[in-house]
């Protein structure tokens, strides 16, 4: 084993895959997390895994716990189509197929559940309750991660993995920018444990993702989680150490539209009961398409939860340290293309493939530097196409100038 250390601060899924990696690479890492606790708040719903994310786990994982998310993974082919509110198609899309990889390339996950996944052998290395503040460097290059109890943590490198509201961002790159892209989500989900509820919408409003955009680009983003097997089974059948919560078939069910489009602040909208949220999509989501409205209505009105919709600003490259960034700490984006997930655990692979190799014998900093460039590319390119085709679909804010 190397004796480089790799501090990462967050422990959400793109810290968590790279603490994966690193882990099964031989390689000492700390994972420190803000929250107490790994289901401590609502992160969302199901999430849609494209071929870079379903190759980063792949490469990230071990052999019978990848075999566990593809198993647990839905498979609800590769449509994306968008309708009108009255259900007419809009524009029909179809990703192609990737051969040989699980559902051709495109899976539907439960975000609660791929997370167990990535925590799973790594119960030593997460340490939660740790809010980090500051960080330093010392002479010899060391870095040295400070957190709000006044416990501190050091390792050869930090990597901050803490989200959009990343405090080593703020530190590391304080005129990097994010900004409010203009739009407000309403997610929810609507249970699937009978056929009543599944049987409410056709079949071509329940691929990969769906589209219903509305007057006034409202909008309604629909998309399922279906389970092949109980997760008891596919644990004791694949991985009988991986712990998995059991959860049943659900419809995602995600209302938006720009601020200005709900009857309140935002501080009215962000202290609302999912009773409420739920009151008010149907609200605004009135005369509709029945099937619509009714699945609205059927929502667990515990499930539904505010996001203000945030987007980096790219930045150019910066000079290389000890210290980096991945996911969104650095290019958080609109959901709107459905990659933030997937760019999140491409960093994590591409920065696990640096490390190895900086322990193995190539310098540190030239390691970080080409994981850096390569990340920006298709980091920021990420987040320009998910701007575009926000603001083009459902008015999100165009994405301001870069930063210089």
């Amino acid at each position: 084993m190397s004796d480089l250390h790799v501090v990462i601060a967050g422990g959400g899924l793109g810290g968590l895959a790279l603490a994966q990696g690193l882990h099964r690479a031989g390689l000492s890492v700390a994972v420190y997390e803000k929250d107490p606790g790994p289901a401590f708040r609502n992160q969302g719903y199901r999430i849609r895994i494209n071929p870079d994310g379903i190759t980063a786990l792949k490469a990230l994982l071990t052999p019978p716990t990848y075999e566990v998310f593809a198993a647990t993974a839905g498979t609800p082919g590769s449509r994306m189509d968008t309708f009108d509110h009255q259900l007419n198609l809009l524009h029909a899309q179809e990703l192609p197929p990737v051969p040989g990889l699980p559902g051709d390339g495109n899976l539907a996950v439960n975000r609660m559940t791929l997370r167990q996944i990535l925590l799973s052998g790594l119960d030593k290395a997460v340490h939660y309750g740790a809010r980090l503040t500051r960080y330093d460097v010392d002479a010899s290059g060391s870095v040295t991660a400070h957190f709000a109890d006044g416990t501190s943590a050091s390792g050869d490198v930090l990597i901050g993995a803490d989200g959009v509201n990343s405090a080593v961002r703020e530190q590391y790159l304080p005129k990097a920018r994010v900004v409010d892209a203009g739009l407000r989500l309403l997610y929810g989900k609507v249970p699937f444990a009978g056929d009543e509820a599944r049987s409410l919408l056709p079949p071509e409003l329940l691929g990969l993702w769906t589209t219903v955009v509305g007057p006034q680009r409202r909008f309604v983003g629909l998309a399922p989680v279906q389970y092949r097997e109980p997760m008891d089974q596919v644990t004791a059948r694949l991985a009988p150490g991986v712990g998995l919560s059991d959860d049943s078939d659900y419809l995602a069910c995600v209302f938006g539209a720009r601020r200005e489009q709900f009857p309140c602040s935002d501080a009215e909208l962000f202290a609302m009961t999912g009773a409420e949220l739920q009151a008010l999509t149907l609200s605004l989501v009135e005369g509709w398409h029945p099937q619509l409205i009714e699945t609205v209505a059927r929502q667990d009105s515990t499930s539904v939860f505010p996001v203000s919709v945030r987007t980096s600003v790219p930045v150019a490259a910066w000079e290389t340290t000890a210290v980096t960034l991945l996911g969104d700490a650095i290019h958080v984006m609109s959901p709107a293309i459905g990659v933030g997930a997937n760019t999140a655990l491409r960093d994590a692979r591409v920065l696990t493939d640096r490390l190895v190799q900086s322990a193995g014998g190539r310098p540190l900093s030239e390691a970080l530097h080409a994981y850096e460039e390569e990340m920006l590319g298709y980091g920021f390119d990420a987040v320009r196409d998910s701007a575009a085709r926000g603001h083009r679909l459902v008015g999100q804010d165009p994405l301001p100038a870069p930063q210089a």
